[in-house]
């Protein structure tokens, strides 16, 4: 789970979609009700948590792009219903969609632009990465369980985010072809910061990464390359995010 504040622990991690079939207009605008909703809570979130995150609110186009991405078509059909409910959701192989306010902080500390390249590790439905999308030039995201990585770079090609480059293998490791990155944003909590992602951030960029253990807990870092190549470090707020694994299951 993830905390938001000294004192609430929220749940995240990935999920694999079950496409529904057409929805009607009213549906449409149920979930595009929701989806206000859901922005207005996370807004609230953001105010309360001004003194950890140094953000007391999301710019406009994150809160733009959280308003935009139908969350809803990355959950199960049967958890449509709750698609929009500021929590994770479970899917299956011991994980869940990541919490919307969680998301949505992360991409806020990306500070991604236009023009940007973004490497994701830990693809899981790809809705970090729709988000990611709106944002930026490129997205490049890796994901090391197969069928996870599979479903993801076709729900995303389906929904026509055709910016957004999917494979799958050791998002430990980065994806060096396409380095340096503008921003990269981790998904899942290794037990330290990899060095190969730090040296595939771009000076003057951002890396979002959950770091820490399951037992004694995680904190979300971000850290920032200085045109030296030095690296400004801040510590955010503690988290707890499934691990980030090797192929054999293990936390890397």
């Amino acid at each position: 789970m993830d905390s938001a504040r000294p004192g609430v622990w929220l749940l995240l991690g990935i999920l694999v979609l079950v496409p529904g079939g057409d929805m009607t207009a009213e549906a449409q605008d149920t979930y595009a009700r929701e989806r206000v909703r859901m922005v207005e809570h996370i807004a609230m979130l953001m105010r309360e948590t001004r003194s950890e995150t140094g953000r007391a609110a999301l710019s406009d186009r994150v809160t733009a792009a959280m308003s935009t991405v139908p969350r809803h078509e990355f959950v199960p059909a049967w958890e449509r219903p709750s698609a929009y409910a500021d929590r994770p959701l479970p899917i299956g192989h011991g994980q869940t969609i990541s919490q919307p306010f969680i998301v949505a902080l992360m991409t806020e500390l990306a500070d991604v632009n236009p023009g940007d390249t973004v490497l994701e590790v830990g693809t899981g439905c790809g809705y970090q990465a729709a988000v990611l999308a709106q944002l930026a030039k490129t997205v490049y995201t890796i994901e090391i369980v197969e069928p996870l990585g599979r479903e993801a770079a076709e729900r995303l090609k389906r929904l026509g985010y055709d910016n957004v480059t999917a494979r799958i293998g050791d998002g430990y490791q980065g994806w060096p072809e396409h380095a340096p990155f503008d921003a990269i944003v981790v998904t899942a909590a290794p037990r330290e910061v990899p060095q190969p992602l730090i040296d595939q951030l771009k000076s003057g960029g951002r890396l979002v990464v959950p770091v820490g253990g399951q037992i004694l807990g995680q904190t979300l870092l971000v850290l920032e390359k200085r045109p030296d190549g030095t690296i400004n470090r801040r510590e955010v707020l503690a988290v707890r995010f499934v691990p980030l694994v090797d192929e054999s299951g293990k936390q890397q």
